[in-house]
């Protein structure tokens, strides 16, 4: 496993430079980027840009481990019907090319949100025709898609996240775990039981509280039983990098990071 951290967490003024200078200093080995609509890294970024940025996280001794997909869900809602679809399996379709392009084996997706015109089986079955359709472009390019529980409504229980990627179909599309995202309504070593062989790669933040009277915590000083959590993935067979998505106003990257290090110890026996 390694330690690693995503550019989510990073402040927007930090250039990718930055980015990774910092990261690479402070104890990571891998980063998972950020592809948006704006900035330094987008589905229309040039070849000859990705190239450096490629080059520079290599420099700094980092591994590109991953990539968000962060485009505006009004916009690019895979479980919307018309051109909110199309423009998201269109958005998704070039972010894979630049992934790809980059390195990078997976990308995180969020699917979208659903609405009041939109029934719940309707989204459902939305969601799987875009991921299947995208699955073909994911294959060609062996840049895989993992759908990651965003509190967005949708695909509430690791049953029924594990009904619907089985439903996709695909070895390219599945599960991004992160403990503190469930931890609010269940136990995050579920998830990781019943999702196995689905989950590509894997998340870190801390939960203290319910849904209305809680919040983030340090890694380590909230409710994630990160012991559990790590007993289910090694028995899963995950060694994939550890991506911190701890806000910095939370903990410090350097203190992250060794937060990570304690947990890659865990339920090892």
């Amino acid at each position: 496993m390694k330690v690693g951290v995503t550019q989510l967490i990073a402040p927007r003024e930090w250039s990718m430079i930055e980015f990774f200078e910092k990261t690479s200093a402070t104890g990571y080995e891998a980063v998972e980027l950020a592809c948006r609509d704006e900035g330094e890294l987008t589905p229309d970024t040039s070849d000859s840009d990705l190239a450096e940025i490629a080059a520079r996280a290599r420099e700094a001794g980092l591994e590109l481990n991953s990539m968000t997909h962060g485009h505006s869900r009004a916009k690019a809602n895979l479980l919307a019907a018309g051109a909110a679809q199309r423009y998201g399996i269109e958005r998704t379709r070039k972010a894979l090319e630049q992934a790809a392009k980059l390195g990078i084996r997976c990308t995180l997706h969020t699917l979208g949100t659903l609405s009041a015109d939109v029934g719940y089986g309707e989204a459902y079955a939305n969601g799987v025709c875009a991921l299947q359709e995208l699955a073909v472009d994911a294959e060609r390019l062996d840049v895989a898609i993992a759908v990651e529980f965003v509190w967005n409504g949708f695909l509430f229980s690791p049953l029924e996240m594990k009904r619907f990627l089985d439903d996709v179909g695909s070895s390219h599309v599945g599960f991004y775990f992160d403990p503190g995202n469930m931890a609010v309504f269940h136990y995050p070593q579920h998830w990781v039981h019943e999702l196995r062989n689905h989950i590509k790669r894997v998340h870190l933040k801390d939960w203290t509280g319910r849904a209305l009277n809680g919040g983030w915590r340090p890694l380590l000083e909230g409710a994630v039983d990160f012991e559990a959590v790590m007993r289910e993935l090694r028995a899963a067979g995950y060694d994939g990098a550890l991506i911190s998505e701890v806000a910095l106003g939370l903990a410090p990257l350097e203190d992250t990071a060794a937060a990570i290090r304690r947990i890659m110890e865990m339920g090892r026996s």
